[in-house]
């Protein structure tokens, strides 16, 4: 298991992690979300060694996470870092020997990598004569090549199309399903939401929300009420519910989205429905993990300064 303790780090008077805690289980998909700026890739880089925490530490497996313990990690950076005029083939053995490969096993490592991402036959070009999506599959190749323990993956899918993200959506599963832990970010939250097994939201450096997906969706348990009425006329009608006491309105897109009390029934929501209109849907929902990922941070920043909602990312 890999261990977030406290982690701070400032940059002169800026906070870029604020007391970051949370852990990724090994044998799991682990989503890492946040705005842009909020600390996640501070984060990632003191995991990796590549930055220094002020305070905190990083464990793995229970205990501190030292240079040797590194070299079972796998490590994808949001700026890509090969090299762009070596071969592929080539750079991805070198990497696996880097990490403790004889050099026979780091180049059969290479090329079974290289076929199961279909780029066999690109494997003697240059990096810098592949279109990007590819480059992004070799760079996502070496962080997998010598077989890690963890994988931390910061913005892998960026750029890639729908064939690319689903390619490289199964590799990343089947690593997790070895047992590897995979910590990765993106702002993309519909592919978090389906990739995924935990999520962590952070914002401004300091952790806002953590849990399963399933557990970060539900969010207010089955007290949130999507219904649809329309009138005679065949248009919706949404004025019924406005003097309706014990219900807030979180939408209105498609009908209305309703946040009932605790101990509200909901057959007086129905009732209410049934008098304004012909109720075409009633159904308790949850939320998806953009909408749980808006209302979370919009609650903190109003809760703080009243400041508008960031851009995940």
């Amino acid at each position: 298991m890999l261990e977030l303790v406290d982690l701070e780090r400032r940059f002169g008077d800026v906070v870029a992690l604020g007391g970051l805690s949370f852990a990724v289980p090994q044998g799991q998909v682990f989503g890492f979300v946040g705005a842009n700026g909020a600390g996640k890739t501070t984060a990632m880089r003191i995991v990796m060694g590549v930055g220094a925490a002020d305070r905190g530490e990083v464990r793995w497996c229970g205990a501190p996470v030292d240079a040797a313990t590194r070299r079972r990690f796998g490590y994808m950076p949001e700026e890509r870092g090969l090299y762009p005029k070596m071969a592929v083939r080539r750079q991805l053995a070198y990497l696996a020997r880097l990490h403790g490969f004889a050099r026979g096993d780091a180049d059969r490592a290479a090329r079974g990598w290289l076929e199961r991402l279909g780029l066999s036959e690109r494997a003697e070009d240059a990096l810098e004569d592949l279109s990007l999506g590819n480059q992004q599959r070799v760079q996502l190749i070496a962080a997998f090549v010598h077989g890690p323990e963890l994988l931390v993956l910061d913005e892998p899918f960026s750029g890639l199309d729908p064939l690319g993200i689903d390619a490289m959506s199964r590799v990343v599963r089947d690593a997790a399903a070895n047992g590897a832990a995979v910590l990765f970010s993106s702002h993309q939250l519909d592919l978090v939401e389906q990739l995924c097994d935990g999520v962590a939201i952070i914002d401004d450096g300091r952790l806002v929300a953590v849990g399963t997906v399933d557990e970060l969706r539900r969010g207010n348990g089955d007290r949130l009420l999507r219904v649809r009425v329309v009138g005679s006329s065949g248009a919706l009608v949404g004025g019924w519910v406005d003097e309706l006491a014990g219900v807030r309105v979180r939408g209105r897109e498609g009908g209305v989205l309703l946040e009932l009390d605790p101990d509200l029934d909901h057959g007086v929501v129905l009732d209410a429905a049934r008098a304004a209109g012909s109720v075409e849907h009633f159904g308790f929902v949850h939320l998806s993990l953009a909408e749980r990922y808006r209302e979370v941070v919009t609650e903190r920043h109003q809760a703080r300064v009243g400041g508008p909602l960031a851009e995940v990312g």
